[in-house]
């Protein structure tokens, strides 16, 4: 489960480098105006207290939950790892894999390769080695290299 523990970190900034460096005000006036794209952003700088933003995992919380909530699909993937590990949130493994189903759905890679992390050990869902499978090979079929790492590893290992 390392890779999902990781991956909150990486997609916020390999995603939202340019966003980052946006003004927080400007963020919350767009966010507020269902920007959900806007939502995200302010969500990480809450996250990491970045750009003036004090660390309030709380709000990120709420920001990725708005984001989610308006389609934006990498805010539940977020959200999702929020609830894995119980950052701002309470620690509901069954809700983190909920929010990967949906972002998933929505078609963001990350979600899927997170929700195959977690039918592959079987936390929060039942262990299915086949359905972690097809969740790393959606994830793949997105583009997530990580996905399609996990889909290789867990097809040598025989997984069907």
């Amino acid at each position: 489960m390392k890779t999902l523990v990781g991956t909150l970190m990486v997609i916020l900034v390999t995603l939202g480098n340019q966003a980052f460096g946006q003004d927080v005000a400007a963020l919350e006036k767009s966010c507020a105006k269902n920007d959900y794209s806007a939502c995200w952003n302010l969500g990480g700088k809450y996250y990491f207290g970045l750009s003036g933003a004090s660390q309030d995992k709380f709000k990120a919380a709420e920001l990725f939950t708005k984001a989610c909530d308006g389609g934006f699909m990498s805010g539940c993937d977020n959200l999702g790892g929020m609830y894995y590990r119980g950052e701002g949130v309470r620690l509901d493994k069954f809700k983190a894999a909920e929010l990967f189903t949906k972002a998933c759905g929505g078609g963001w890679g990350p979600g899927c390769n997170n929700l195959g992390l977690m039918y592959n050990i079987g936390e929060g869902v039942r262990l299915d080695k086949g359905k972690a499978l097809d969740s790393f090979g959606k994830a793949c079929d997105l583009k997530d290299e990580q996905g399609c790492k996990n889909y290789a590893n867990l097809k040598n290992q025989g997984a069907r």
